[in-house]
């Protein structure tokens, strides 16, 4: 039975209850009460707190002392940024203030909207769904059991964390739960696995004589009240601290060589349910997207870049004193000088120290391990010129139809505050990707578009290396590196003659790799046929290959910069993808606050997504309709459309 089945149960005794006094049997009323006490009066279920979780470095044991030496340092102040959020339990202790989050593990960041997030949720429909999740038992295998089953968790309970995990996916695409409610019941689901995980701790490993009948069960989250301010990110924080400002920045970052993606790889895996493929002994999927560049030789560059960028009046750092005490692995990869010098410049530094237990995995021996609090009161706040994360970008496709040029004129009528944005003909997303909304849809016929995007954000951190290394291995052109004369060419003349043989060789082999269209390399790959492309436009045929021929220009210095503000945006604002028809789009979760944007292709006009009968009269009732349903449900929307060409009018006017 799946959530949807037992609101129909649900709904059906209380139709029962609602009419016991029209003429049912005393036997009869007697049943649907006692079916309706098995779902009113569920067992009590017990409660989680933030910091019931274990995971390294967590300063849960340290935020006394944090708070104390904040407060006394900081004195008064009304924004908080935790940078490095990991468990939020630093975070939780200012919950008073307007938090900002930011972790690059999603699976921190579903608690994170749990604990702080500021959208409204059902407590009595998430009792309702943890009871019943609680009482589950399946038989049916799934990813869970038949990738993890008996190594951190025995089969059965990975049959049952597998059923959890899909309802909880079906339930918020069917609109049955919110986003925030989503969150919580995922924010569950992790803390019940990690509770009786066969580990030490962490996912490197599991034990292999371990316990796996270990009762599970899941719990519900203490919740307190939030700032309705709260801000939280999901991103890279040397990215993130390009548009964070706050009054303190607290910066937490990983000490020595150990990747908290490898440490915590199924907790992720599970909360963002991409059913990946796994490898080796301890069932790990591809992370090379959530390492950090704080666990390796660039750690220095990285935090000087970092502190560079950060927008406060207070920049509050926890670092231990492991510089050269344990393995290799567990020493600090930022020396104290270095952090005193990078610190320094940035305003006057003063350090405070408490003992502490420092992590091991056993082999070490460590003493007078503590840990330190680097407190730097910034020289001046520097004050930005406006909002970065508002401010115009464009998208890296050349998309026929996009709006880039006309957002000035088309912004202005929006309304000012807009929970849901749809942007429901996304196409090259130069609308949607500059909303200001609480959440953005960016929808699209053409799923290969929407997986493009998706790939955008999944491998934002290695994008630019992966195209790169396609250029690379096609022996395509690079004029920025070596200039146009080098290929016997100029800005005038364009680099079709060079790259024309190794483009079409490109092409010939993306065309032959339709049973990958689910793999990230078969869509960077589209995207260099893009960049290379006549144009830098996208076209299929009716056989489904990409059939454009080569383009003038490369992977120059001008696409690189619109692709890395595009997924830097992607990652930072909250994007949910679809890839629908219109007509099939679902309005269940849009309000009257909500603003459903409209962009289809145009009837009188001719372009590439037009081609093949992709749009016709028919289509256009279609959407007449499709606005009727908007305007009867009050939801706002904006359409663009053109009214006159070439002496045709459009049967908008």
């Amino acid at each position: 039975m799946s959530i949807q089945e037992l609101e129909k149960e649900k709904n059906s005794l209380l139709s029962v209850v609602n009419n016991l006094t029209t003429g049912l049997s005393v036997k009869n009323q007697l049943g649907a009460l006692s079916k309706l006490k098995a779902v009113a009066f569920s067992p009590v279920l017990n409660k989680i707190s933030i910091n019931n979780r274990r995971y390294l470095g967590n300063k849960y044991k340290l935020s006394g002392f944090i708070k104390s030496v904040i407060e006394a340092e900081c004195g008064d102040f009304e924004s908080f940024a935790d940078m490095f959020a990991g468990t939020g339990a630093v975070a939780s202790v200012f919950a008073d203030k307007k938090l900002i989050t930011n972790d690059i593990l999603y699976s921190n960041y579903v608690c994170h909207q749990t604990w702080f997030g500021n959208q409204e949720y059902s407590e009595d429909k998430i009792i309702e769904i943890l009871n019943f999740y609680n009482k589950i038992c399946t038989q049916k295998d799934n990813y869970m059991s038949r990738n993890f089953g008996n190594t951190y968790f025995n089969r059965s309970v990975c049959r049952k964390i597998g059923f959890i995990r899909e309802d909880i996916e079906d339930s918020f695409m069917n609109g049955l739960i919110n986003e925030r409610e989503k969150c919580i019941l995922i924010t569950s689901l992790l803390y019940a696995m990690d509770k009786i995980a066969n580990t030490c701790g962490h996912y490197d490993a599991y034990r292999k004589n371990g316990e796996l009948d270990r009762k599970f069960e899941l719990c519900l989250p203490e919740i307190e009240s939030t700032n309705p301010e709260n801000e939280l990110y999901n991103c890279d924080v040397n990215e993130s601290a390009s548009f964070i400002k706050a009054d303190v920045v607290y910066l937490d970052p990983p000490y020595n060589s150990r990747q908290y993606c490898d440490a915590y790889h199924l907790l992720e895996n599970v909360a963002r349910w991409e059913k990946p493929e796994v490898k080796g002994v301890a069932k790990k999927m591809d992370r090379i997207h959530l390492k950090s560049d704080y666990c390796t030789k660039n750690a220095v560059k990285v935090f000087e870049e970092l502190i560079q960028k950060i927008n406060a009046k207070f920049i509050v750092l926890s670092y231990n004193n492991m510089a050269e005490k344990g393995d290799e692995r567990s020493n600090a990869k930022i020396s104290d000088t270095d952090i005193l010098r990078i610190l320094g410049k940035k305003g006057k530094v003063k350090v405070f120290s408490q003992d502490h237990k420092a992590f091991s995995t056993g082999k070490s021996c460590i003493d007078n391990n503590s840990e330190r609090l680097f407190v730097c009161k910034v020289f001046h706040t520097v004050q930005k010129k406006g909002d970065e994360i508002s401010s115009l970008i464009q998208s890296p496709l050349n998309y026929t139809g996009g709006k880039y040029r006309l957002l000035k004129q088309i912004l202005p009528y929006f309304p000012d505050k807009i929970d849901t944005f749809v942007d429901l003909f996304c196409g090259g997303c130069n609308v949607g990707i500059n909303i200001n909304a609480d959440k953005v849809i960016l929808n699209d016929i053409n799923y290969k578009l929407i997986n493009l995007f998706k790939t955008f954000k999944k491998r934002k951190s290695s994008i630019v290396n992966d195209i790169n290394e396609i250029i690379t291995t096609y022996e395509l052109s690079q004029s920025e590196l070596f200039g146009y004369a080098y290929y016997g060419s100029s800005g005038t003349d364009g680099l079709a003659s060079y790259n024309k043989e190794n483009y079409l060789k490109l092409r010939k082999n993306f065309n032959n790799l339709e049973e990958l269209q689910d793999s990230d390399y078969y869509y960077i790959m589209l995207y260099v046929l893009i960049i290379f492309g006549f144009n830098n436009q996208i076209r299929f045929n009716r056989s489904n290959e990409f059939n454009l021929p080569v383009g003038k220009r490369d992977f120059n210095a001008k696409i690189r910069k619109k692709l890395i503000e595009f997924t830097d945006r992607l990652c930072t604002k909250n994007i949910r993808f679809s890839s629908k028809d219109f007509s099939e789009f679902k309005l269940s979760e849009l309000t009257e606050n909500s603003l459903v944007y409209l962009d289809p292709p145009y009837l009188i006009t001719n372009a590439a997504y037009n081609e093949q009968g992709g749009w016709s009269e028919n289509d256009e009732k279609r959407l007449l309709k499709f606005l009727d349903k908007l305007n009867a449900k009050n939801i706002k929307f904006a359409l663009s459309n053109v009214l006159s060409n070439n002496c045709r009018k459009s049967a908008w006017q």
